[in-house]
């Protein structure tokens, strides 16, 4: 662990951006925020500091002074390992219905060379038609380039021809959602620099450069949604979220059995598992009851039991994933990969059943180690604040917040479309 991580770009050459990087990663059940320090071609984390998030509801805020309570707690500890004070974070969203949007733009050549001026203006008409009515897009990239006849170009720079096009894909959200999360990162005294889709980020952590180009699936497992991101040819082609996560099997396990929540989410995380082929069925489990104090007159139940509950959401969890990926086109055409990560995947048995469930082969996605991070802090639980961190790191700043593009000159951007056409999330 005392090496610095070598990032690359998609053509091969080291990742350019240095300074302190700050990522947040405001979740429903956990609050994790990262401080490091990039140098090129490198990062090493400063400070990392994880608290349980209050305030919050499937990644969404219910109360605005708790929730603000929880993201400064948590800042303050990465500030104080960090020994640094921050002004502005990278932010992941996951709240506000986040939904898949396309557009399609294109732009005349007549005979001449792509330059950077192009491309710049290119995409800034694609991302103007990037839009949803009463939604805020709050990410979009470029896909795929058509240069006259020839499709699917990667890099059209210095290629020449009558006319370039370009097909977008932003991932839109809710405004009011998006909005109340802002602010409470900002009643902290943060900037929000830029905002991704949390599984878009997890993707970047935990996929293989083969499996982004290939296609694969990535279920993040949370504690209040499900989020769906599925990756082809390098890029994230698209992006839903299942309103359901951890919480509702705790909250099953508490009905079923009358337990305090606390004590459900104990015998899920100790005993728990996701399929019946795992657990043990003649073991017995004490599980306290609500109201009562004595040990005596907790409820014994077998463990099979709790799989029965603990299977039966997971499975119609799992089930709408796979409707929503056959009705989007991608079931099939992302290919048999799927990856899951977050939390809840580290549940026993989930890898297990979202196979049998979705029909694919399933692993679990665990972060790359990063320097300065303990291997405690490199589970699935990590895997968005750690992409997080990558993005910041090797993405230009203009293309993790659009509304800097049209603030930078051409001398002192000159170049970085060029990066972001050959693929900067590889």
């Amino acid at each position: 662990m005392g090496e610095t991580v070598r990032l690359k770009s998609g053509d091969g050459s080291p990742a350019y951006r240095t300074g302190i990087v700050a990522v947040l990663d405001i979740g429903s059940s956990k609050t994790v925020c990262l401080i490091a320090r990039c140098e090129p071609g490198s990062i090493k984390v400063l400070g990392a500091a994880l608290r349980e998030s209050r305030g919050l509801k499937a990644g969404t805020v219910v109360e605005m002074t708790t929730a603000e309570e929880s993201i400064r707690d948590v800042v303050a500890a990465a500030e104080n390992l960090a020994d640094v004070r921050l002004q502005s974070v990278l932010m992941s969203v996951n709240c506000g219905s986040p939904i898949t949007v396309t557009s399609r733009a294109a732009w005349p050549l007549d005979g001449g060379e792509v330059t950077d001026d192009i491309l710049r203006q290119l995409l800034a008409e694609g991302r103007s038609r990037c839009q949803l009515d009463g939604h805020v897009v709050i990410q979009s990239m470029p896909t795929s380039y058509v240069v006259d006849e020839s499709l699917g170009v990667r890099d059209p720079s210095g290629m020449v021809g009558q006319r370039i096009g370009v097909t977008m894909h932003g991932v839109a959200v809710k405004p009011t959602a998006l909005s109340n999360l802002r602010l409470a990162v900002e009643r902290c005294h943060l900037r929000v620099g830029a905002s991704l889709f949390a599984p878009y980020a997890s993707g970047l952590s935990v996929l293989t450069d083969d499996e982004k180009q290939l296609g694969a699936t990535i279920i993040d497992m949370g504690g209040g949604c499900t989020s769906i991101a599925v990756f082809l040819e390098g890029h994230l082609v698209f992006a839903d979220v299942v309103p359901v996560g951890g919480f509702a099997v705790t909250s099953d396990l508490a009905r079923m059995l009358a337990a305090p929540l606390a004590a459900a989410e104990r015998a899920k995380v100790l005993y728990g598992a996701a399929l019946g082929d795992i657990e043990s069925g003649s073991d017995v489990v004490s599980v306290p009851q609500m109201g009562e104090e004595n040990e005596e007159n907790d409820l014994r139940v077998p463990r099979s039991m709790l799989t029965r509950i603990i299977q039966a959401r997971l499975e119609e969890t799992f089930s709408e994933v796979h409707r929503r990926l056959r009705e989007s086109g991608y079931d099939v055409a992302a290919g048999r990969r799927l990856v899951l990560t977050g939390g809840a995947s580290q549940l026993a048995g989930a890898r297990e059943l979202a196979a049998r469930v979705l029909n694919k082969q399933v692993r679990v996605g665990r972060p790359r180690p990063q320097a300065g991070l303990p291997a405690s802090s490199a589970g699935p639980d990590y895997a968005t604040a750690i992409g997080l961190l990558m993005a910041g790191a090797t993405m230009p700043p203009e293309v993790l917040n659009p509304e800097l593009q049209s603030q930078q000159s051409e001398s002192g951007s000159k170049g970085w479309l060029s990066r972001l056409t050959r693929g900067l999330i590889g």
